[in-house]
């Protein structure tokens, strides 16, 4: 099944922070190279702080062979490897922020997880860089492709095309 994952920076070193993400979670057991990665946006901080700076933002989509959930924690677990603490605010700035986004035609809504990503149709910051590898994809629950869902999300933020370029170690 194909597996997308959001990936957010706004501290320290935004292009390396996504960089490091990409290359641990092509290492996740199960993860099946090779994946596609979208541009990298500059975006707007929606809901954070007061001052917050802007975030780097990026999908990258992948074969996976496993049970969502796992890939779920183990995606955790690099967030916490790169710097986010395990206990921390919603809507804060950090160094890295990874969410699955979803996982095949899996539908799952429990404590731990929901998927797809219950906040997807909304956030621009995702839909733009998810426009760019799966443009097509009718996600389960929905009616509408990525590329549709994009089209009519609401202009709550900035999201621009960056310059930067991927650097995958």
């Amino acid at each position: 099944m194909r597996a997308g994952v959001a990936l957010g920076s706004n501290l320290g070193d935004s292009l390396a922070n996504l960089s490091a993400a990409r290359c641990a979670i092509a290492g996740i057991p199960g993860v099946l190279q090779p994946g596609v990665a979208s541009a990298i946006y500059e975006t707007e901080p929606v809901g954070c702080e007061p001052g917050a700076p802007s975030f780097l933002n990026a999908v990258i989509e992948f074969g996976y062979n496993g049970d969502p959930l796992q890939l779920f924690k183990d995606l955790r677990k690099i967030e916490v490897a790169l710097g986010r603490p395990t206990e921390h605010q919603r809507n804060v700035s950090r160094p890295i922020d990874i969410d699955l986004l979803y996982c095949g035609n899996t539908v799952m809504n429990t404590d731990e997880l929901t998927l797809p990503h219950p906040l997807i149709a909304g956030r621009r910051f995702v839909l733009q860089p998810l426009a760019d590898v799966a443009p097509d994809l009718v996600l389960p629950g929905y009616d509408k492709s990525v590329r549709e869902l994009l089209a009519s999300a609401p202009q709550s933020a900035t999201v621009v095309r960056s310059h930067l370029e991927w650097e995958v170690r």
